[in-house]
């Protein structure tokens, strides 16, 4: 490709398309690269997990015109109860105490792909480059330059990584991590139950991990339906996964216990490896990331893509303004902004979900009567219940 485009995407999953569709509809020049063919991407076999959207991360999405889309596809969130076990002190966030909105919705990530990869076909200033794998990133000119495996070149002001925990484009910059594995292993899969879940979202702490039921909409046949993510030891997850399907469900209503009637397990079932990661630099020579190439954090919170939203906000409003003067996207000024703006709370939100973690996930004793006593006591205080439920939002900032 002779003619430079804006900005270069490398990774075509929910981060990396979304933030195309922000700059596309900003009349942005992108190339969007992926190393796997869209419609495998949309596939039931590619990935199981439902993502929770915030309200933060709506308005996000919204610049890129994707939300009309996916508002058939997302369960809204109106409450959240947080359990400690079979402790009877708890929390109970009401969305109606800090607004009219929900928390956020749950939408499965099928879902969500398909509304991207439709809306990035219908804008004419993106490229999508899918099937295509990058070879090497040059970024020693006035342009970063791509090469794919096939050959094919590409120049850009900015290549974003946007390729995942592996990322190649942060490997290729030389950005080192620093982090760690937690030794547990996500669970993940469709529950089906008997009674109304009522757009309810319940996390469970127990002492391998904590166990979360995530409400989705009901399935095409009427089946009420929510998203398990089951967090246990990395030694016994797998042996759960191959139960029979009586055997698992037996452990799937052990768990959930029986507010929501008899359960069954819909399948398929997936394992995911939990991880902190953080990358040492966010930015090189006309080279950002975003999302998960610069930041991995323990599913405790589910606040995984709605972090990396942040990221896609924050940089899409500058690259936009920035265009808009006429200037150069690639500048070391830019992106030490980005860099700047998003590291505090991409770190802050690092280290809460690895104390959430190693708080909840034991059982010792003098540790699990701090932690009762302390849900015990947020829920009894309005001010400092309504504090967490505003960040929950992603609307406290």
């Amino acid at each position: 490709m002779t003619n430079p485009f804006d900005v270069a995407i490398v990774g075509g999953g929910l981060s990396g398309t979304t933030m195309a569709a922000i700059l596309g509809t900003a009349g942005l020049r992108v190339a969007l690269i992926e190393r796997n063919a869209p419609s495998a991407l949309e596939q039931p076999a590619y990935d199981g997990r439902t993502t929770a959207i915030t309200f933060g991360s709506r308005r996000i999405m919204e610049k890129g015109g994707l939300w009309e889309a996916l508002a058939s596809s997302a369960c809204p969130i109106d409450d959240i109860r947080v359990a400690d076990g079979r402790s009877p002190l708890f929390l109970h966030f009401d969305s109606r105490e800090v607004g009219d909105s929900p928390f956020g919705w749950i939408i499965e990530n099928r879902a969500i792909r398909r509304a991207l990869h439709a809306r990035v076909a219908a804008l004419d200033t993106i490229a999508h480059i899918a099937p295509a794998a990058v070879a090497e990133i040059d970024t020693s000119g006035l342009l970063a330059h791509l090469t794919l495996a096939d050959g094919r070149k590409i120049a850009a002001d900015l290549v974003i990584g946007a390729d995942g925990r592996d990322s190649f484009v942060r490997k290729a910059a030389g950005i080192g991590t620093v982090g760690w594995e937690y030794h547990q292993s996500a669970i993940v899969t469709v529950m089906g139950h008997e009674l109304s879940h009522q757009n309810i979202a319940v996390e469970n702490f127990l002492p391998a991990g904590p166990f979360a039921i995530l409400p989705m909409t009901d399935a095409p046949d009427g089946t009420r339906r929510s998203s398990i993510v089951w967090t246990d030891r990395s030694e016994s997850a797998p042996l759960y996964l191959k139960l029979d399907n009586a055997a698992f469900d037996a452990e799937l209503q052990r768990r959930a216990g029986d507010w929501l009637g008899q359960v069954r397990d819909l399948g398929p079932r997936f394992l995911y490896p939990t991880q902190l990661r953080h990358a040492k630099r966010y930015i090189a020579s006309r080279v950002a990331l975003i999302a998960d190439a610069v930041h991995v954090i323990h599913p405790i919170a589910g606040q995984g893509l709605n972090l990396g939203m942040r990221d896609i906000g924050l940089l899409t409003d500058l690259l936009i303004a920035q265009r808009r003067k006429g200037l150069d996207l690639g500048t070391p000024a830019l992106l030490t902004r980005y860099e700047r703006g998003r590291r505090a709370d991409n770190l802050a939100y690092s280290a809460a979900t690895d104390v959430l973690d190693r708080l909840f996930s034991n059982s010792i004793p003098p540790i699990r009567i701090a932690r009762r006593v302390g849900l015990g006591t947020v829920n009894r205080i309005a001010p400092l219940r309504r504090f967490f439920m505003r960040h929950a939002m992603g609307a406290a900032r």
